[in-house]
């Protein structure tokens, strides 16, 4: 994407990177969260959210770095 030429630019870059700190979040949540699954017996649900906190922790941290470099 590139800056408009009315000067949005600077907004989608900041909407970027609040869409980047929700899928941050979301993941550390799901992290954090997954021991209740392994303490309750259910492992293989808590194996299956640390694959997807994982996963939208490094997405988030490529959409992160993706919105500082513009």
């Amino acid at each position: 994407m590139t800056a408009a030429p009315g000067g949005h630019g600077g907004r989608a870059a900041g909407r970027e990177r609040l869409v980047a700190l929700l899928v941050l979040g979301i993941g550390v949540v799901l992290l954090l969260t997954s021991v209740t699954w392994f303490s309750s017996g259910r492992s293989g649900v808590g194996i299956g959210q640390l694959v997807l906190a994982g996963g939208l922790l490094g997405a988030g941290a490529v959409l992160l770095r993706r919105s500082r470099r513009r």
